[in-house]
């Protein structure tokens, strides 16, 4: 695929958890056997597949997280790749602190709010990513940008209950027994409501540790939320902010994590985009900036030292009645995707999370 037509695709998937795992499985089948499975950090990852750690991990998915474990089985049915080294693979965080994931999230409180998203990934999965629905038989349908042989969720997404997702690659090197982060980030999908989301991420069992920014249609908070095994920080975000791909809470920072050049340069590029006011009058101003002193926040450098690119920028708008947003796959240009989702009546919510 070209560069002139690398665009990010539109995907459509349902039915039951399996289902919905062989239709993300199929879309992304070629790639992973013509790149991923072929590359160092793949090769890394799956040795650990036999590993007691992940043994556990997988115990704990199949007991909690039921509607994950089978996504996960259909997934490797479609891609044709044995089960043990998918599921390895989305472990591939809580086993390996240098995972290729990067990205950048600026957050603006309401109203309305807004939380504008750099997705950095392997530069060779341009052109073979998605913007997948996801219509389930049960639970609640969602959108998510879809990377070949990852659950959805661990990007940006947002669910028909108007819940806002956005995910930051933390690098800490504590890691322990527990649930794979990119299942938690999958599950939170399933929540019906921004309570119900944090008090999921608070009370699981952790193996690894992300950063994620959540809003919600109809409630007035934007939340930044960084966990790892040892602990979970939720705040509220009442000023414009933005985050790299490193722990900055209090409560997370002492953790001892890897710091990259490129999210050290990010992180402080962005703070300063921040002061200076650019963030609160255009967020993609900042998450396109190439200007400031060392490595820059959009990633276009095929010798990126992360092994990381800017493959889609994202713009949510959330206010009481829904959820809009823009999804660009290129530096300049108009949108690839635009959506709105209206705000639910609260008697039409459910909360699958709540009863898996």
């Amino acid at each position: 695929m070209t560069a002139a037509n690398a665009t990010l695709r539109a995907l459509t998937v349902g039915g039951s958890a399996y289902e919905t795992g062989v239709g993300m499985g199929v879309f992304g089948r070629d790639i992973v056997h013509a790149h991923l499975i072929h590359t160092a950090g793949w090769a890394h990852v799956t040795a650990h597949r036999d590993d007691r750690r992940v043994g556990h991990m997988r115990d704990q998915v199949q007991r909690l997280f039921p509607r994950q474990f089978a996504e996960l089985h259909g997934m490797a049915h479609g891609l044709e790749v044995p089960f043990a080294d998918l599921f390895a693979w989305n472990c591939r965080g809580d086993i390996w602190a240098m995972a290729p994931e990067g990205c950048t999230t600026v957050m603006l409180p309401g109203p309305p709010i807004t939380i504008a998203h750099n997705e950095d990934g392997d530069p060779a999965f341009r052109g073979h990513c998605a913007w997948v629905r996801v219509k389930p038989d049960d639970g609640i349908a969602f959108s998510s940008f879809l990377y070949p042989a990852s659950l959805p969720g661990h990007a940006f997404a947002l669910n028909d209950a108007g819940l806002v997702q956005t995910v930051n690659n933390i690098r800490f090197r504590a890691t322990a027994q527990g649930v794979p982060r990119m299942v938690l980030a999958r599950a939170v999908l399933d929540c019906a409501s921004l309570d119900h989301a944090i008090d999921l991420l608070r009370h699981a069992e952790r193996a690894g540790g992300y950063h994620l920014t959540l809003a919600q249609a109809g409630d007035p908070r934007l939340m930044s939320i960084e966990f790892s095994a040892h602990g979970c920080s939720v705040r509220t975000v009442t000023a414009p902010a933005v985050h790299a791909n490193h722990a900055v809470h209090p409560e997370q920072r002492h953790i001892p994590q890897i710091v990259t050049e490129s999210s050290a340069c990010r992180q402080r590029r962005g703070d300063e985009l921040v002061t200076s006011g650019l963030a609160a009058r255009d967020p993609l101003a900042v998450l396109r900036d190439r200007a400031g002193p060392g490595l820059p926040i959009r990633r276009d450098d095929p010798v990126d030292p992360d092994e990381e690119n800017t493959l889609a920028t994202v713009r949510f708008t959330v206010t009481d009645k829904g959820v809009g947003g823009q999804i660009y796959d290129t530096l300049s240009g108009p949108a690839r995707f635009t959506f709105e989702v209206p705000r639910r009546p609260e008697k039409e919510k459910e909360d699958p999370a709540r009863t898996r």
